[in-house]
């Protein structure tokens, strides 16, 4: 039986390695001049990744940590697409928009809050500026499912989604009614049915564990009621507490959040529960049926990670569309303004709408790859970094390479000469072992540190 009380050491700030540097990395320095020099000189053989955000929400959830917009007002919907014309029609003027599209991503907010002919609207308008999409492009969107139709369904079928995934975070009524977020199981039951009528065949349900007022008990029944729904993956986050950064996150009362050691014992259940029940931990966080390509990807070594999750379509440019959004490539992120009035602004004016982003030095490559590939893979092949970066891993990384010896004498992972290995517990800790490797981490006193915790 692990101990996991003396675990609660590794519950320190950390960030989540959605990308690396991570976004409080991001400068205002980086201007719509160097993404338009960038885009300038992209490999016109790479394929394309798109994302658009559609930032509006009826309400808040108060567990949200993305950037919304709060709106009941039709016009404001409207008024948002007008302008996502207008940068798509830019994107035109200065990427190589026959480039094939490999995957893109409806993120929000809550996408489907728009009217299925809205949605269908906005699908037509990315089409006609990136008009090459491969025959198996993934296509995914973000359903929220107190607001999805049987006409949401019949648009995105038509517009050639194939993935859909779920939110629902918790099935207990009181953990619903104190994250603002009242969602009968017979909710999402009614949308899973449309889905699979419909023909969608890789269905995703979100779950969140450390919520206010959750426990083993109720997150185990969540669990089972959940699994009828025979869903092809599951995503199961850590919440993310950052009320400094979310005012809706100081509606909580911080004694009602479980300790970090009943945290790990619910991530234990969790893990215990989908791989007892024919599914297999991919990633830090999501669960897939054995078939599903993300489990193939992992045995493979060949799963990536970006600001979407996990995925297996790697070596895609990934063009950010829309308010708040951020785009990435080989050596650079670039964020789109957060504000609606900047972001309507900039394109008023003829410009991208580029807040701020980052040009990655060569350590900043190789420090990427490495983290990325423990976040997704879960191990490191030292000699397929040193080839691919010209460099003597353990000379180059000593500092950081000793730093992982607590994590080898906690047996959560092992190294040798070819290969870091971490273990099924480690994996629940992998935040705290990619750390060391953050050379931005290092520079910053660890009571500074302004992440969510790593447990």
């Amino acid at each position: 039986m692990i101990d996991f009380k003396k675990f609660e050491k590794y519950s320190k700030p950390g960030p989540r390695y959605t990308s690396y540097p991570t976004a409080p990395e991001f400068t205002e320095e980086f201007s719509q001049e160097d993404l338009i020099d960038i885009f300038s000189k992209q490999d016109s053989s790479r394929n394309l990744s798109l994302y658009l955000h559609l930032p509006f929400c009826r309400s808040a959830c108060y567990f949200c940590g993305c950037n919304v917009i709060f709106t009941s007002k039709e016009d404001k919907k409207v008024r948002y697409l007008e302008y996502v014309q207008k940068e798509l029609k830019l994107l035109e003027k200065y990427v190589d928009t026959s480039r094939k599209v490999t995957q893109m991503h409806f993120g929000g907010g809550t996408p489907t809050y728009f009217s299925p002919e809205q949605l269908d609207e906005v699908i037509s308008m990315i089409k006609r500026s990136f008009p090459n999409f491969s025959s198996d492009a993934e296509i995914s969107c973000e359903v929220d499912p107190r607001y999805f139709t049987k006409e949401h369904m019949d648009v995105l079928k038509k517009g050639g989604f194939n993935r859909l995934s779920f939110g629902v975070q918790d099935l207990d009524e009181e953990v619903q009614k104190t994250i603002h977020r009242i969602q009968p199981y017979e909710t999402t039951q009614n949308v899973m049915n449309i889905a699979r009528e419909a023909g969608i065949k890789s269905i995703n349900i979100d779950l969140i564990y450390g919520l206010p007022h959750q426990n083993r008990e109720t997150f185990n029944e969540t669990l089972h009621k959940i699994l009828e729904l025979d869903a092809d993956r599951f995503a199961v986050f850590n919440y993310a507490h950052v009320p400094w950064l979310m005012k809706t996150m100081r509606k909580f009362d911080e004694t009602t959040f479980a300790p970090p050691s009943e945290k790990l014992l619910i991530l234990k259940d969790t893990i215990d529960f989908f791989t007892s029940n024919g599914y297999k931990m991919v990633g830090m966080d999501h669960f897939a049926k054995e078939g599903d390509e993300l489990f193939k990807a992992i045995e493979k070594s060949e799963l990536h990670r970006n600001f979407q999750g996990y995925t297996t379509k790697g070596g895609a440019d990934l063009i950010g569309i829309g308010v708040t959004s951020i785009g990435d490539g080989v050596n650079y992120y670039a964020q789109n303004y957060k504000d609606l009035k900047q972001y309507e602004e900039a394109l008023d004016n003829g410009m991208l709408p580029t807040f701020k982003g980052y040009k990655l030095s060569a350590d900043d490559q190789l420090r990427q790859f490495v983290i990325m590939e423990l976040m997704s893979n879960f191990s490191l092949n030292i000699k397929r970094v040193e080839d691919k970066f010209d460099i003597d891993f353990f000379e180059y990384f000593k500092e950081d390479v000793d730093a992982l010896d607590e994590f080898i004498e906690a047996e959560l992972m092992t190294l040798d000469k070819e290969f870091i290995k971490v273990n099924p517990t480690g994996a629940m800790l992998i935040r705290n072992i990619c750390m060391p490797f953050d050379a931005y981490l290092k520079k910053i006193p660890e009571n500074k540190r302004r992440f969510s915790k790593t447990i």
